[in-house]
């Protein structure tokens, strides 16, 4: 049973994949893979504009930072001047607190600067790759039309696509339908004149005219074959044929009659 099961997946599998394959288009296919290009690369930009935003982020708190230092620094100075020292220590240890901020922040956009030159770099490299894609996709997609084409045209004229073959199935079709009625209405002509069949129009010849015709067939093969003789011999057809009626007018009509005188 389980090899009964494999063997109809397996056969199941080939003909979906020869129905796939007679479905498939490769310039949809190309299409389709270069429209996935195309979004790839479009996160790859999202990408980059989402770390250059964090950095520029970054940098305006940094500015933000190093503005409240000196803002403390100075504070410090002129509170020492006036010798308040207890508060010239405090704006210094301020400002020891946001210089330790700075320096995390500055970490941070040293990073991201880093990732934002690598996410560029990608981009244009898959930029790079998407237009030698592109035009490599529509050289192929030319190629294969003109294929197709010339392929077509190719059937067309050698009668083995499909619908030239139906053409071609109904031209023999009928041409053999005719052959076998020519073939029946001579037989039925051949028939009905042996006699073998009777015509039931009422217009059936009787013997006599059926002599006479046989009679006048073999008179026109008379005077066709006197002409042959003529034009062998050099003469005219006319004489031929006028010698040969003569030699018949000349010759004795009752052989019988002239043996008994």
């Amino acid at each position: 049973m389980s090899g009964v099961m494999k063997r109809m997946g397996m056969i199941f599998r080939a003909k979906a994949n020869k129905a796939l394959d007679r479905a498939e288009d490769p310039r949809e296919t190309l299409d389709y893979s270069y429209q996935k290009q195309l979004e790839l690369l479009q996160k790859v930009r999202r990408g980059v504009a989402d770390v250059a935003t964090s950095r520029k982020r970054l940098e305006l708190q940094l500015n933000q930072l190093q503005g409240q230092s000196t803002k403390l620094e100075d504070q410090g100075r002129k509170a020492l001047a006036l010798g308040r020292e207890d508060l010239a220590r405090e704006a210094l240890s301020r400002r020891a607190a946001l210089q330790q901020q700075v320096t995390d922040l500055e970490t941070q956009h040293t990073t991201l600067q880093g990732e934002e030159e690598k996410l560029t770099l990608a981009a244009q490299r898959l930029q790079t790759k998407v237009d030698a894609f592109r035009t490599k996709k529509e050289t192929i997609k030319a190629t294969y039309t003109a294929a197709q084409a010339q392929t077509r045209i190719g059937e067309a004229f050698s009668g083995i696509s499909e619908e030239m073959g139906d053409v071609g199935m109904a031209i023999q079709r009928a041409e053999d339908k005719t052959a076998q009625l020519q073939a029946r209405a001579g037989a039925i002509d051949e028939l009905l004149a042996s006699g073998a069949l009777e015509d039931q129009s009422g217009m059936a010849r009787d013997d006599i005219a059926a002599e006479l015709d046989r009679i006048s067939g073999g008179t026109d093969v008379e005077l066709e074959l006197q002409r042959m003789k003529a034009e062998l011999a050099g003469g005219s057809p006319q004489q031929a044929i006028e010698g040969g009626q003569g030699d018949k007018q000349d010759a004795p009509q009752n052989p019988d009659k002239f043996n008994k005188q």
